[in-house]
This record gives C-alpha cells, structure tokens and sequence, in this order.
C-alpha cells in the first residue's frame, strides 16, 4: 500500500445499524481492503494506511478524526505502539482502538491495552469476529460518553428549588441530607427518601450524589414506575446474548452502568414484587446476575431509593417484601408539603420567576403583594412542583402590570364529569394545575373505557403500573367507571 490513506468507496454496500468514522492501518494490502469492504457492508465509513506516517497524515488532515481505529502492531515503518502513545502526547481525546496482532504477540496486545486500547484481535482475523468485537468496543465507548456527559449534567445542575427556605421542617430536612451524605465506606448503607409528589426526592437524591465522596461518579436515575414491567428486570439488572427472543447482544444494566456512582431507585414501591428479592438479594450481597447468565458481577454503586407512598402500610398488605423494607429504611430523610413551609413560599416564587425570565430572555415580571397572598394560601396538593409550574406559566403569559392574583388563575374548577361521581371535589382538581389535567386524562380514558385500567393504560399511553399508581394517588376507583355502575 505506497500511496498515501486511500478511502474505500462502496456505495452500494447497504448500510445497517449506526455509522462510525473508521481508520485501518494495515500493510497487508489484501487483508486491509477485505477489513475495509466488510466495514463498508455493514454501513462505516473507511480510510486505509499502510504506514505509520501514512496514518498521521490522515489523522492531521480528518477535519473530524475517527471513532475507531484498527490498528495493526507491526508496519514498516515502526510498531503501532508509537501511534498509541502519540494520542496522549498531542493533548486530544484518544479514538477508540482495537489493536491487530500476529499468533504468539499477545504480550504485545496487553501491552497495547494498557495503553489505551480497548480491544485486541489476533491474526489471521475472522471478519464475523471484527464486526461483533467493533460493535462491542463502540457500545462500551458510547456509555462511557453518556455517563461523562451525565457527570457533567449533574455537576451543572443548580436546580435547588425543593431546598430553599428557612422554615423549620426545610432546615431538618437540610440537616438530615447533609448528615447522610457524610456516611462514607466502601458501602454505604441505603437512603430512602420519602415525601408527597412533588416535594423533591429527585432533587434530593442528587444533592445527596453531589455531597458525598462520589460526586464525580456516574449519577443513574432509575424510574420504576416508568419502566415497562417486562423489561424492567433486563434494564435494571442486564441481560446475556440470547437470554431472550430480542437480546441480540449482551449488554450491562443500569445497576452495572453506574459503576461506582449511584443509583437512584425513584417510586420504589412501583418495583414489581418478583424484582424485589433480586433487588434485596443485590443490596444484602453487592453482587447481580444478568438476565440469563450463572456469573455473579460484583456491585459496588450506593443505592438511594424514594417513594411518595407508605412502605410499611404495603407491607401490612402483602404488597411490599418486609425484609427488602428494612433493608432500604436504614437511613431515612423525610420531606416537608409545601403546605407545612408556607412562610418558604415568596422566595421559592421568586427565585422560579428568576430561572424562567433567564431561560426565556424576558424581563423579571413583578410579583404584586396580592399574588404573594394568594400563593401562601393555595393548598399546593402538587407541593413545589405545581408551585414552579404555576410561576413558569404565569411569568411566560404576564404583562406589564406583572404578576397579579387574578393572573395566577389558582381557582379550583372541577374537572369535566366528576359531579356526578364525587360531592366534594378533592385539592387538586383543578384543571388549570398538572395535577388537575393529569387527573382528568385519566378519568376521561376511564369513562371512555367503562374501567377498562388495561385500554385505558394503552390509550393513554402508559404501563397498567403507572395508571393504577396514579389512580391509587388521585383516588380514583375503576368500579366507578364501570359501565352500567
């Protein structure tokens, strides 16, 4: 190969799956551009050196430079070694590479590996193995990114809504976050964060990641009231290649994918009660099986989980293991309802007010003393959240007379079609808050569906799980829904 990187073009090899930018420095000219066609086939886009100066040449010159590069260990002008090492002396992030070694060189592979590299292939090189070694390496560098990415989104995050105030219940509950995330150890013990819709677990759960010894740590919010019942075991804990009809590849969970980090059990009492003795079994051992596989892969994430419902009424029930409710109430932080923290109510408006005219590039609208009363008055059945929505809201649609009481619009309107069900509405039919709507989508769906929780799950677009959560929240029954009731 004596001309300088050539580029393989095929354009009518079909292309499947996600496409990377792929270097393959190879003398062997035969074997390179049979790499470089299969490559191609499967849908990358390919360069070729024969050389390592060859290959400096198209890495100075690529005004983007390569996911990958596979790079043979022995060229003629040198040892892939020195291109290794050149990666970290420019300064700039290293490509994902995959080194080529003759039978009998292994020691030049892990020697190569140490360097950087992610994987190894020995000659004479299956192309099938290539393609799955390739899919492999690029999965595992693409998590990496996510997870970086998500250090730097956590890091950044400066959304402390929940947490400011200074009334009394809010101070405890500083006091308590500051307390926990103190607790150090190779294993820490669980945390569990309890509170009404809307108090703030999630923003808690990640003050708590910030201010303990892991913060630079991958941060994993796992939702399970949210995650679809039959994969959920798959997503938390992995899955084996052919472990099930879809699992074309193996491929970590979440609980894997938080390494070191955290992982953030949100609504743990929607986890469906065959994943609860896996999930005891991860936390008393510190070890997981994925779906699928005998191995056991050593877990060494902190665990904090949350839940807006009464853990040891469901345990009374039968609904919730006991042992795994003790396992996750060891260390303990409870909310306050933003109805117990009235006195907090103008500076979180305000500082929502502050967020939004930022985000929006609008003036900061004024926030008449009327407004203030009528904030301090509402219930707030959906706690800070329904505060921030109602201020964003208003901020975006207020004028120059600023915000005002009437403009809050926090008037309670009874929700179409629950008269003649209910005498008394409850707090948070209001259809103008998210509550409201919420409430009356699914009463909507109900009433279309005659109870019918499993169509009206599918029409709404949600699991049967998170539907009967929210009924169960709002207090909506089925039997009321029942056609002919």
């Amino acid at each position: 190969m004596s001309e300088a990187a050539r580029k393989v073009d095929d354009s009518s090899a079909p292309h499947t799956g996600p496409s990377w930018r792929i270097l393959v420095v190879e003398d062997e000219t035969m074997f390179a551009r049979a790499v470089a066609t299969c490559l191609q086939r499967a849908g990358h886009h390919v360069s070729l050196a024969g050389t390592l100066a060859e290959a400096r040449k198209v890495l100075g010159a690529a005004a983007v430079p390569p996911d990958l590069v596979i790079l043979d260990m022995r060229l003629p002008d040198g040892e892939g070694f020195d291109l290794l090492t050149g990666f970290g002396e420019a300064g700039e992030a290293m490509p994902t590479v995959i080194v080529v070694t003759a039978y009998g060189d292994i020691g030049q592979a892990v020697k190569a590996m140490k360097l950087g590299a992610a994987d190894y292939l020995k000659k004479p090189v299956d192309l099938d193995e290539l393609l799955v070694t390739l899919d492999k390496v690029m999965r595992s560098a693409r998590l990496r990114s996510h997870l970086d990415y998500s250090r730097t989104r956590e890091s950044r995050s400066a959304d402390t809504g929940a947490l400011i105030g200074t009334s009394a219940p809010l101070r405890e509950a500083r006091k308590q976050i500051q307390t926990i995330a103190a607790v150090t150890g190779e294993n820490p013990p669980t945390a569990l964060i309890l509170g009404e819709t809307g108090t703030g677990k999630d923003v808690t759960a990640r003050l708590l990641h910030r201010l303990s010894p892991r913060s630079d740590r991958p941060f994993v919010h796992v939702d399970c009231a949210s995650l679809p019942k039959d994969i959920m075991e798959a997503e938390l804990f992995g899955h084996v290649r052919g472990a099930f009809t879809s699992a074309h590849l193996s491929r970590a969970g979440l609980i894997e994918a938080a390494e070191d980090g955290t992982v953030f059990l949100d609504e743990i009492g929607e986890l469906p009660s065959e994943l609860q003795a896996k999930l005891l079994n991860v936390l008393e051992r510190r070890v997981l099986r994925r779906v699928g596989s005998t191995r056991e892969v050593p877990v060494t994430a902190r665990f904090i989980a949350a839940t807006n419902r009464d853990l040891s009424q469901m345990v009374a029930r039968g609904e919730f293991r006991d042992d795994l409710f003790y396992r996750l109430n060891v260390l303990t932080i409870t909310l306050p309802p933003l109805r117990s923290c009235r006195e907090d109510i103008p500076q979180l408006a305000r500082h929502f007010l502050e967020g939004t005219s930022r985000s929006y590039g609008r003036p900061i609208p004024e926030l008449h003393d009327d407004a203030v009363a009528a904030l301090k008055a509402y219930p707030w059945p959906g706690n800070v959240r329904e505060l921030k929505n109602v201020i964003e809201r208003s901020a975006l649609l207020s004028g120059e007379d600023g915000i005002t009481a009437d403009s809050l619009d926090l008037s309670a309107v009874t929700a179409p079609g629950l008269s003649a069900r209910r005498s008394t509405p409850p707090p948070e039919s209001g259809v103008n808050t998210l509550a409201g709507a919420e409430r009356s989508l699914i009463e909507t769906a109900l009433q279309e569906t005659g109870g019918n929780t499993s169509e009206a799950a599918r029409r709404l677009g949600i699991t049967r799980m998170a539907l009967r959560y929210r009924m169960e929240k709002y207090g909506i029954r089925p039997a009321d829904y029942t056609r002919g009731f």
